[in-house]
C-alpha cells in the first residue's frame, strides 16, 4: 500500500500523534510530510508506504498559512502555550503593513529555541525546557508572500503568508516586532496549503476509520508534478543507466503500464532512482 492522505490536523494535536493513527489504522508505516506544530491546525499531508520516500521533495514545497501575531507582549516559545517574558508598544496597522516588504525573498533567519531544530544532536525545545543556553545557526529561507489581512483585536493582527519549506512562522512575528521596535507572538497558525495539498481537500484525522481510510488514500503518481520518461529499455528497473532521448530532470516511470517510481535523466542517460510502487 502507498500513496497519500491529506489530513487536516486540528489544534491541540501533535503531528506525530496524527501518524500514529494513521499507521493503526492502515497497519502501514507512514510519516508525516512537515511537521505542524500542536498550537497549529490545517493541512498534514501523511506519506504512506512507499510514499515516505519522497520526504525531501514534500518539504521543499510552498506553504500557505494564515497567522495571526499579538503585539505587546512575548513568550518563551513565541506562541501563547508559552509564558509571557516581556512587553511593548501596539504598532498601528499602517506600521505593520510598512515593514513587511523588508521580509519578502529570501531573508536569514533564527529558528526559534523551541523547536525541533537539532543543536549538537539534540533537539531545540529539549535543551530550552532544561534552561539549557545554546546558540541556533541561522539559516536561509524564502517569504513569496507576507500580506496583513485584518485586525483582529487592538493588539493583533491576522496575516496571509505563502513561505519556501522549513521558514518558522513563529520566528517571523519575532523579527517582525523587533523591526517595529516591540516585542510580538503568534496567537493562532493554520496551514492552508502544502504544495499540492489544500485544506480544501483534507479530511478530518477523526473521519477516517478502518473501513473507509483507503477510499482516502491518493495515488502517488497524482501528486508528483514530473514529466512521463518514455524509456522501453527494460535494464533501467534492475539499477542499470540506460541511454534515453529525455532532457535533464526528475521523471515519472512506468513499468507495463503501472507506476513504478523516479528515474533522473542527466547528459543523455537515465536511471531509476525511487522504487515507489
Amino acid at each position: 500500500m502507498t500513496g497519500f492522505l491529506n489530513i487536516y490536523k486540528l489544534s491541540g494535536k501533535s503531528s506525530a500523534a496524527v501518524v500514529g493513527r494513521v499507521k493503526w489504522l492502515l497497519r502501514t508505516p507512514c510519516g508525516h510530510m512537515g511537521t505542524l506544530d500542536p498550537l497549529a491546525e490545517g493541512v498534514l499531508p501523511v506519506g504512506v508506504g512507499n510514499a515516505t520516500r519522497l520526504f525531501d521533495h514534500f518539504l521543499s514545497k510552498k506553504k500557505r498559512y494564515t497567522a495571526r501575531f499579538r503585539f505587546g507582549a512575548t513568550t518563551d516559545t513565541l506562541d501563547a502555550e508559552g509564558e509571557v517574558t516581556a512587553g511593548g508598544r501596539i504598532p498601528s496597522a499602517e506600521e505593520v503593513a510598512g515593514a513587511l516588504p523588508a521580509f519578502l525573498g529570501e531573508i536569514e533567519q533564527i529558528p526559534p529555541r523551541y523547536s525541533a531544530v537539532s543543536v549538537g544532536g539534540r533537539r531545540g525545545y529539549e535543551l530550552a525546557r532544561k534552561g539549557v543556553e545554546f546558540e541556533i545557526a541561522p539559516k536561509r529561507v524564502v517569504i513569496d508572500e507576507f500580506r496583513l489581512a485584518e485586525q483582529t483585536a487592538p493588539d493583533e493582527y491576522e496575516f496571509t503568508i505563502v513561505c519556501g519549506g522549513g521558514t518558522y512562522v513563529r520566528a517571523l512575528v519575532r523579527d517582525l516586532a523587533a523591526a517595529l521596535g516591540t516585542q510580538g507572538y503568534m496567537t493562532y497558525l493554520r496551514r492552508d496549503a502544502s504544495g499540492v495539498f489544500t485544506a480544501e481537500t483534507a479530511v478530518p484525522l477523526e473521519a477516517l476509520t478502518p473501513e473507509n481510510v483507503r477510499g482516502y488514500l491518493i495515488p502517488t503518481e497524482t501528486v508528483l508534478p514530473f514529466p512521463v520518461l518514455d524509456c522501453a529499455d527494460e535494464r533501467i528497473f534492475h539499477g542499470v543507466t540506460v541511454p534515453v532521448a529525455a532532457e535533464d530532470g526528475v521523471y515519472k516511470l512506468y513499468r507495463g503500464g503501472e507506476f513504478y517510481g523516479l528515474a533522473r535523466a542527466e547528459g543523455g542517460f537515465a536511471r531509476a532512482e525511487k522504487k515507489l510502487c
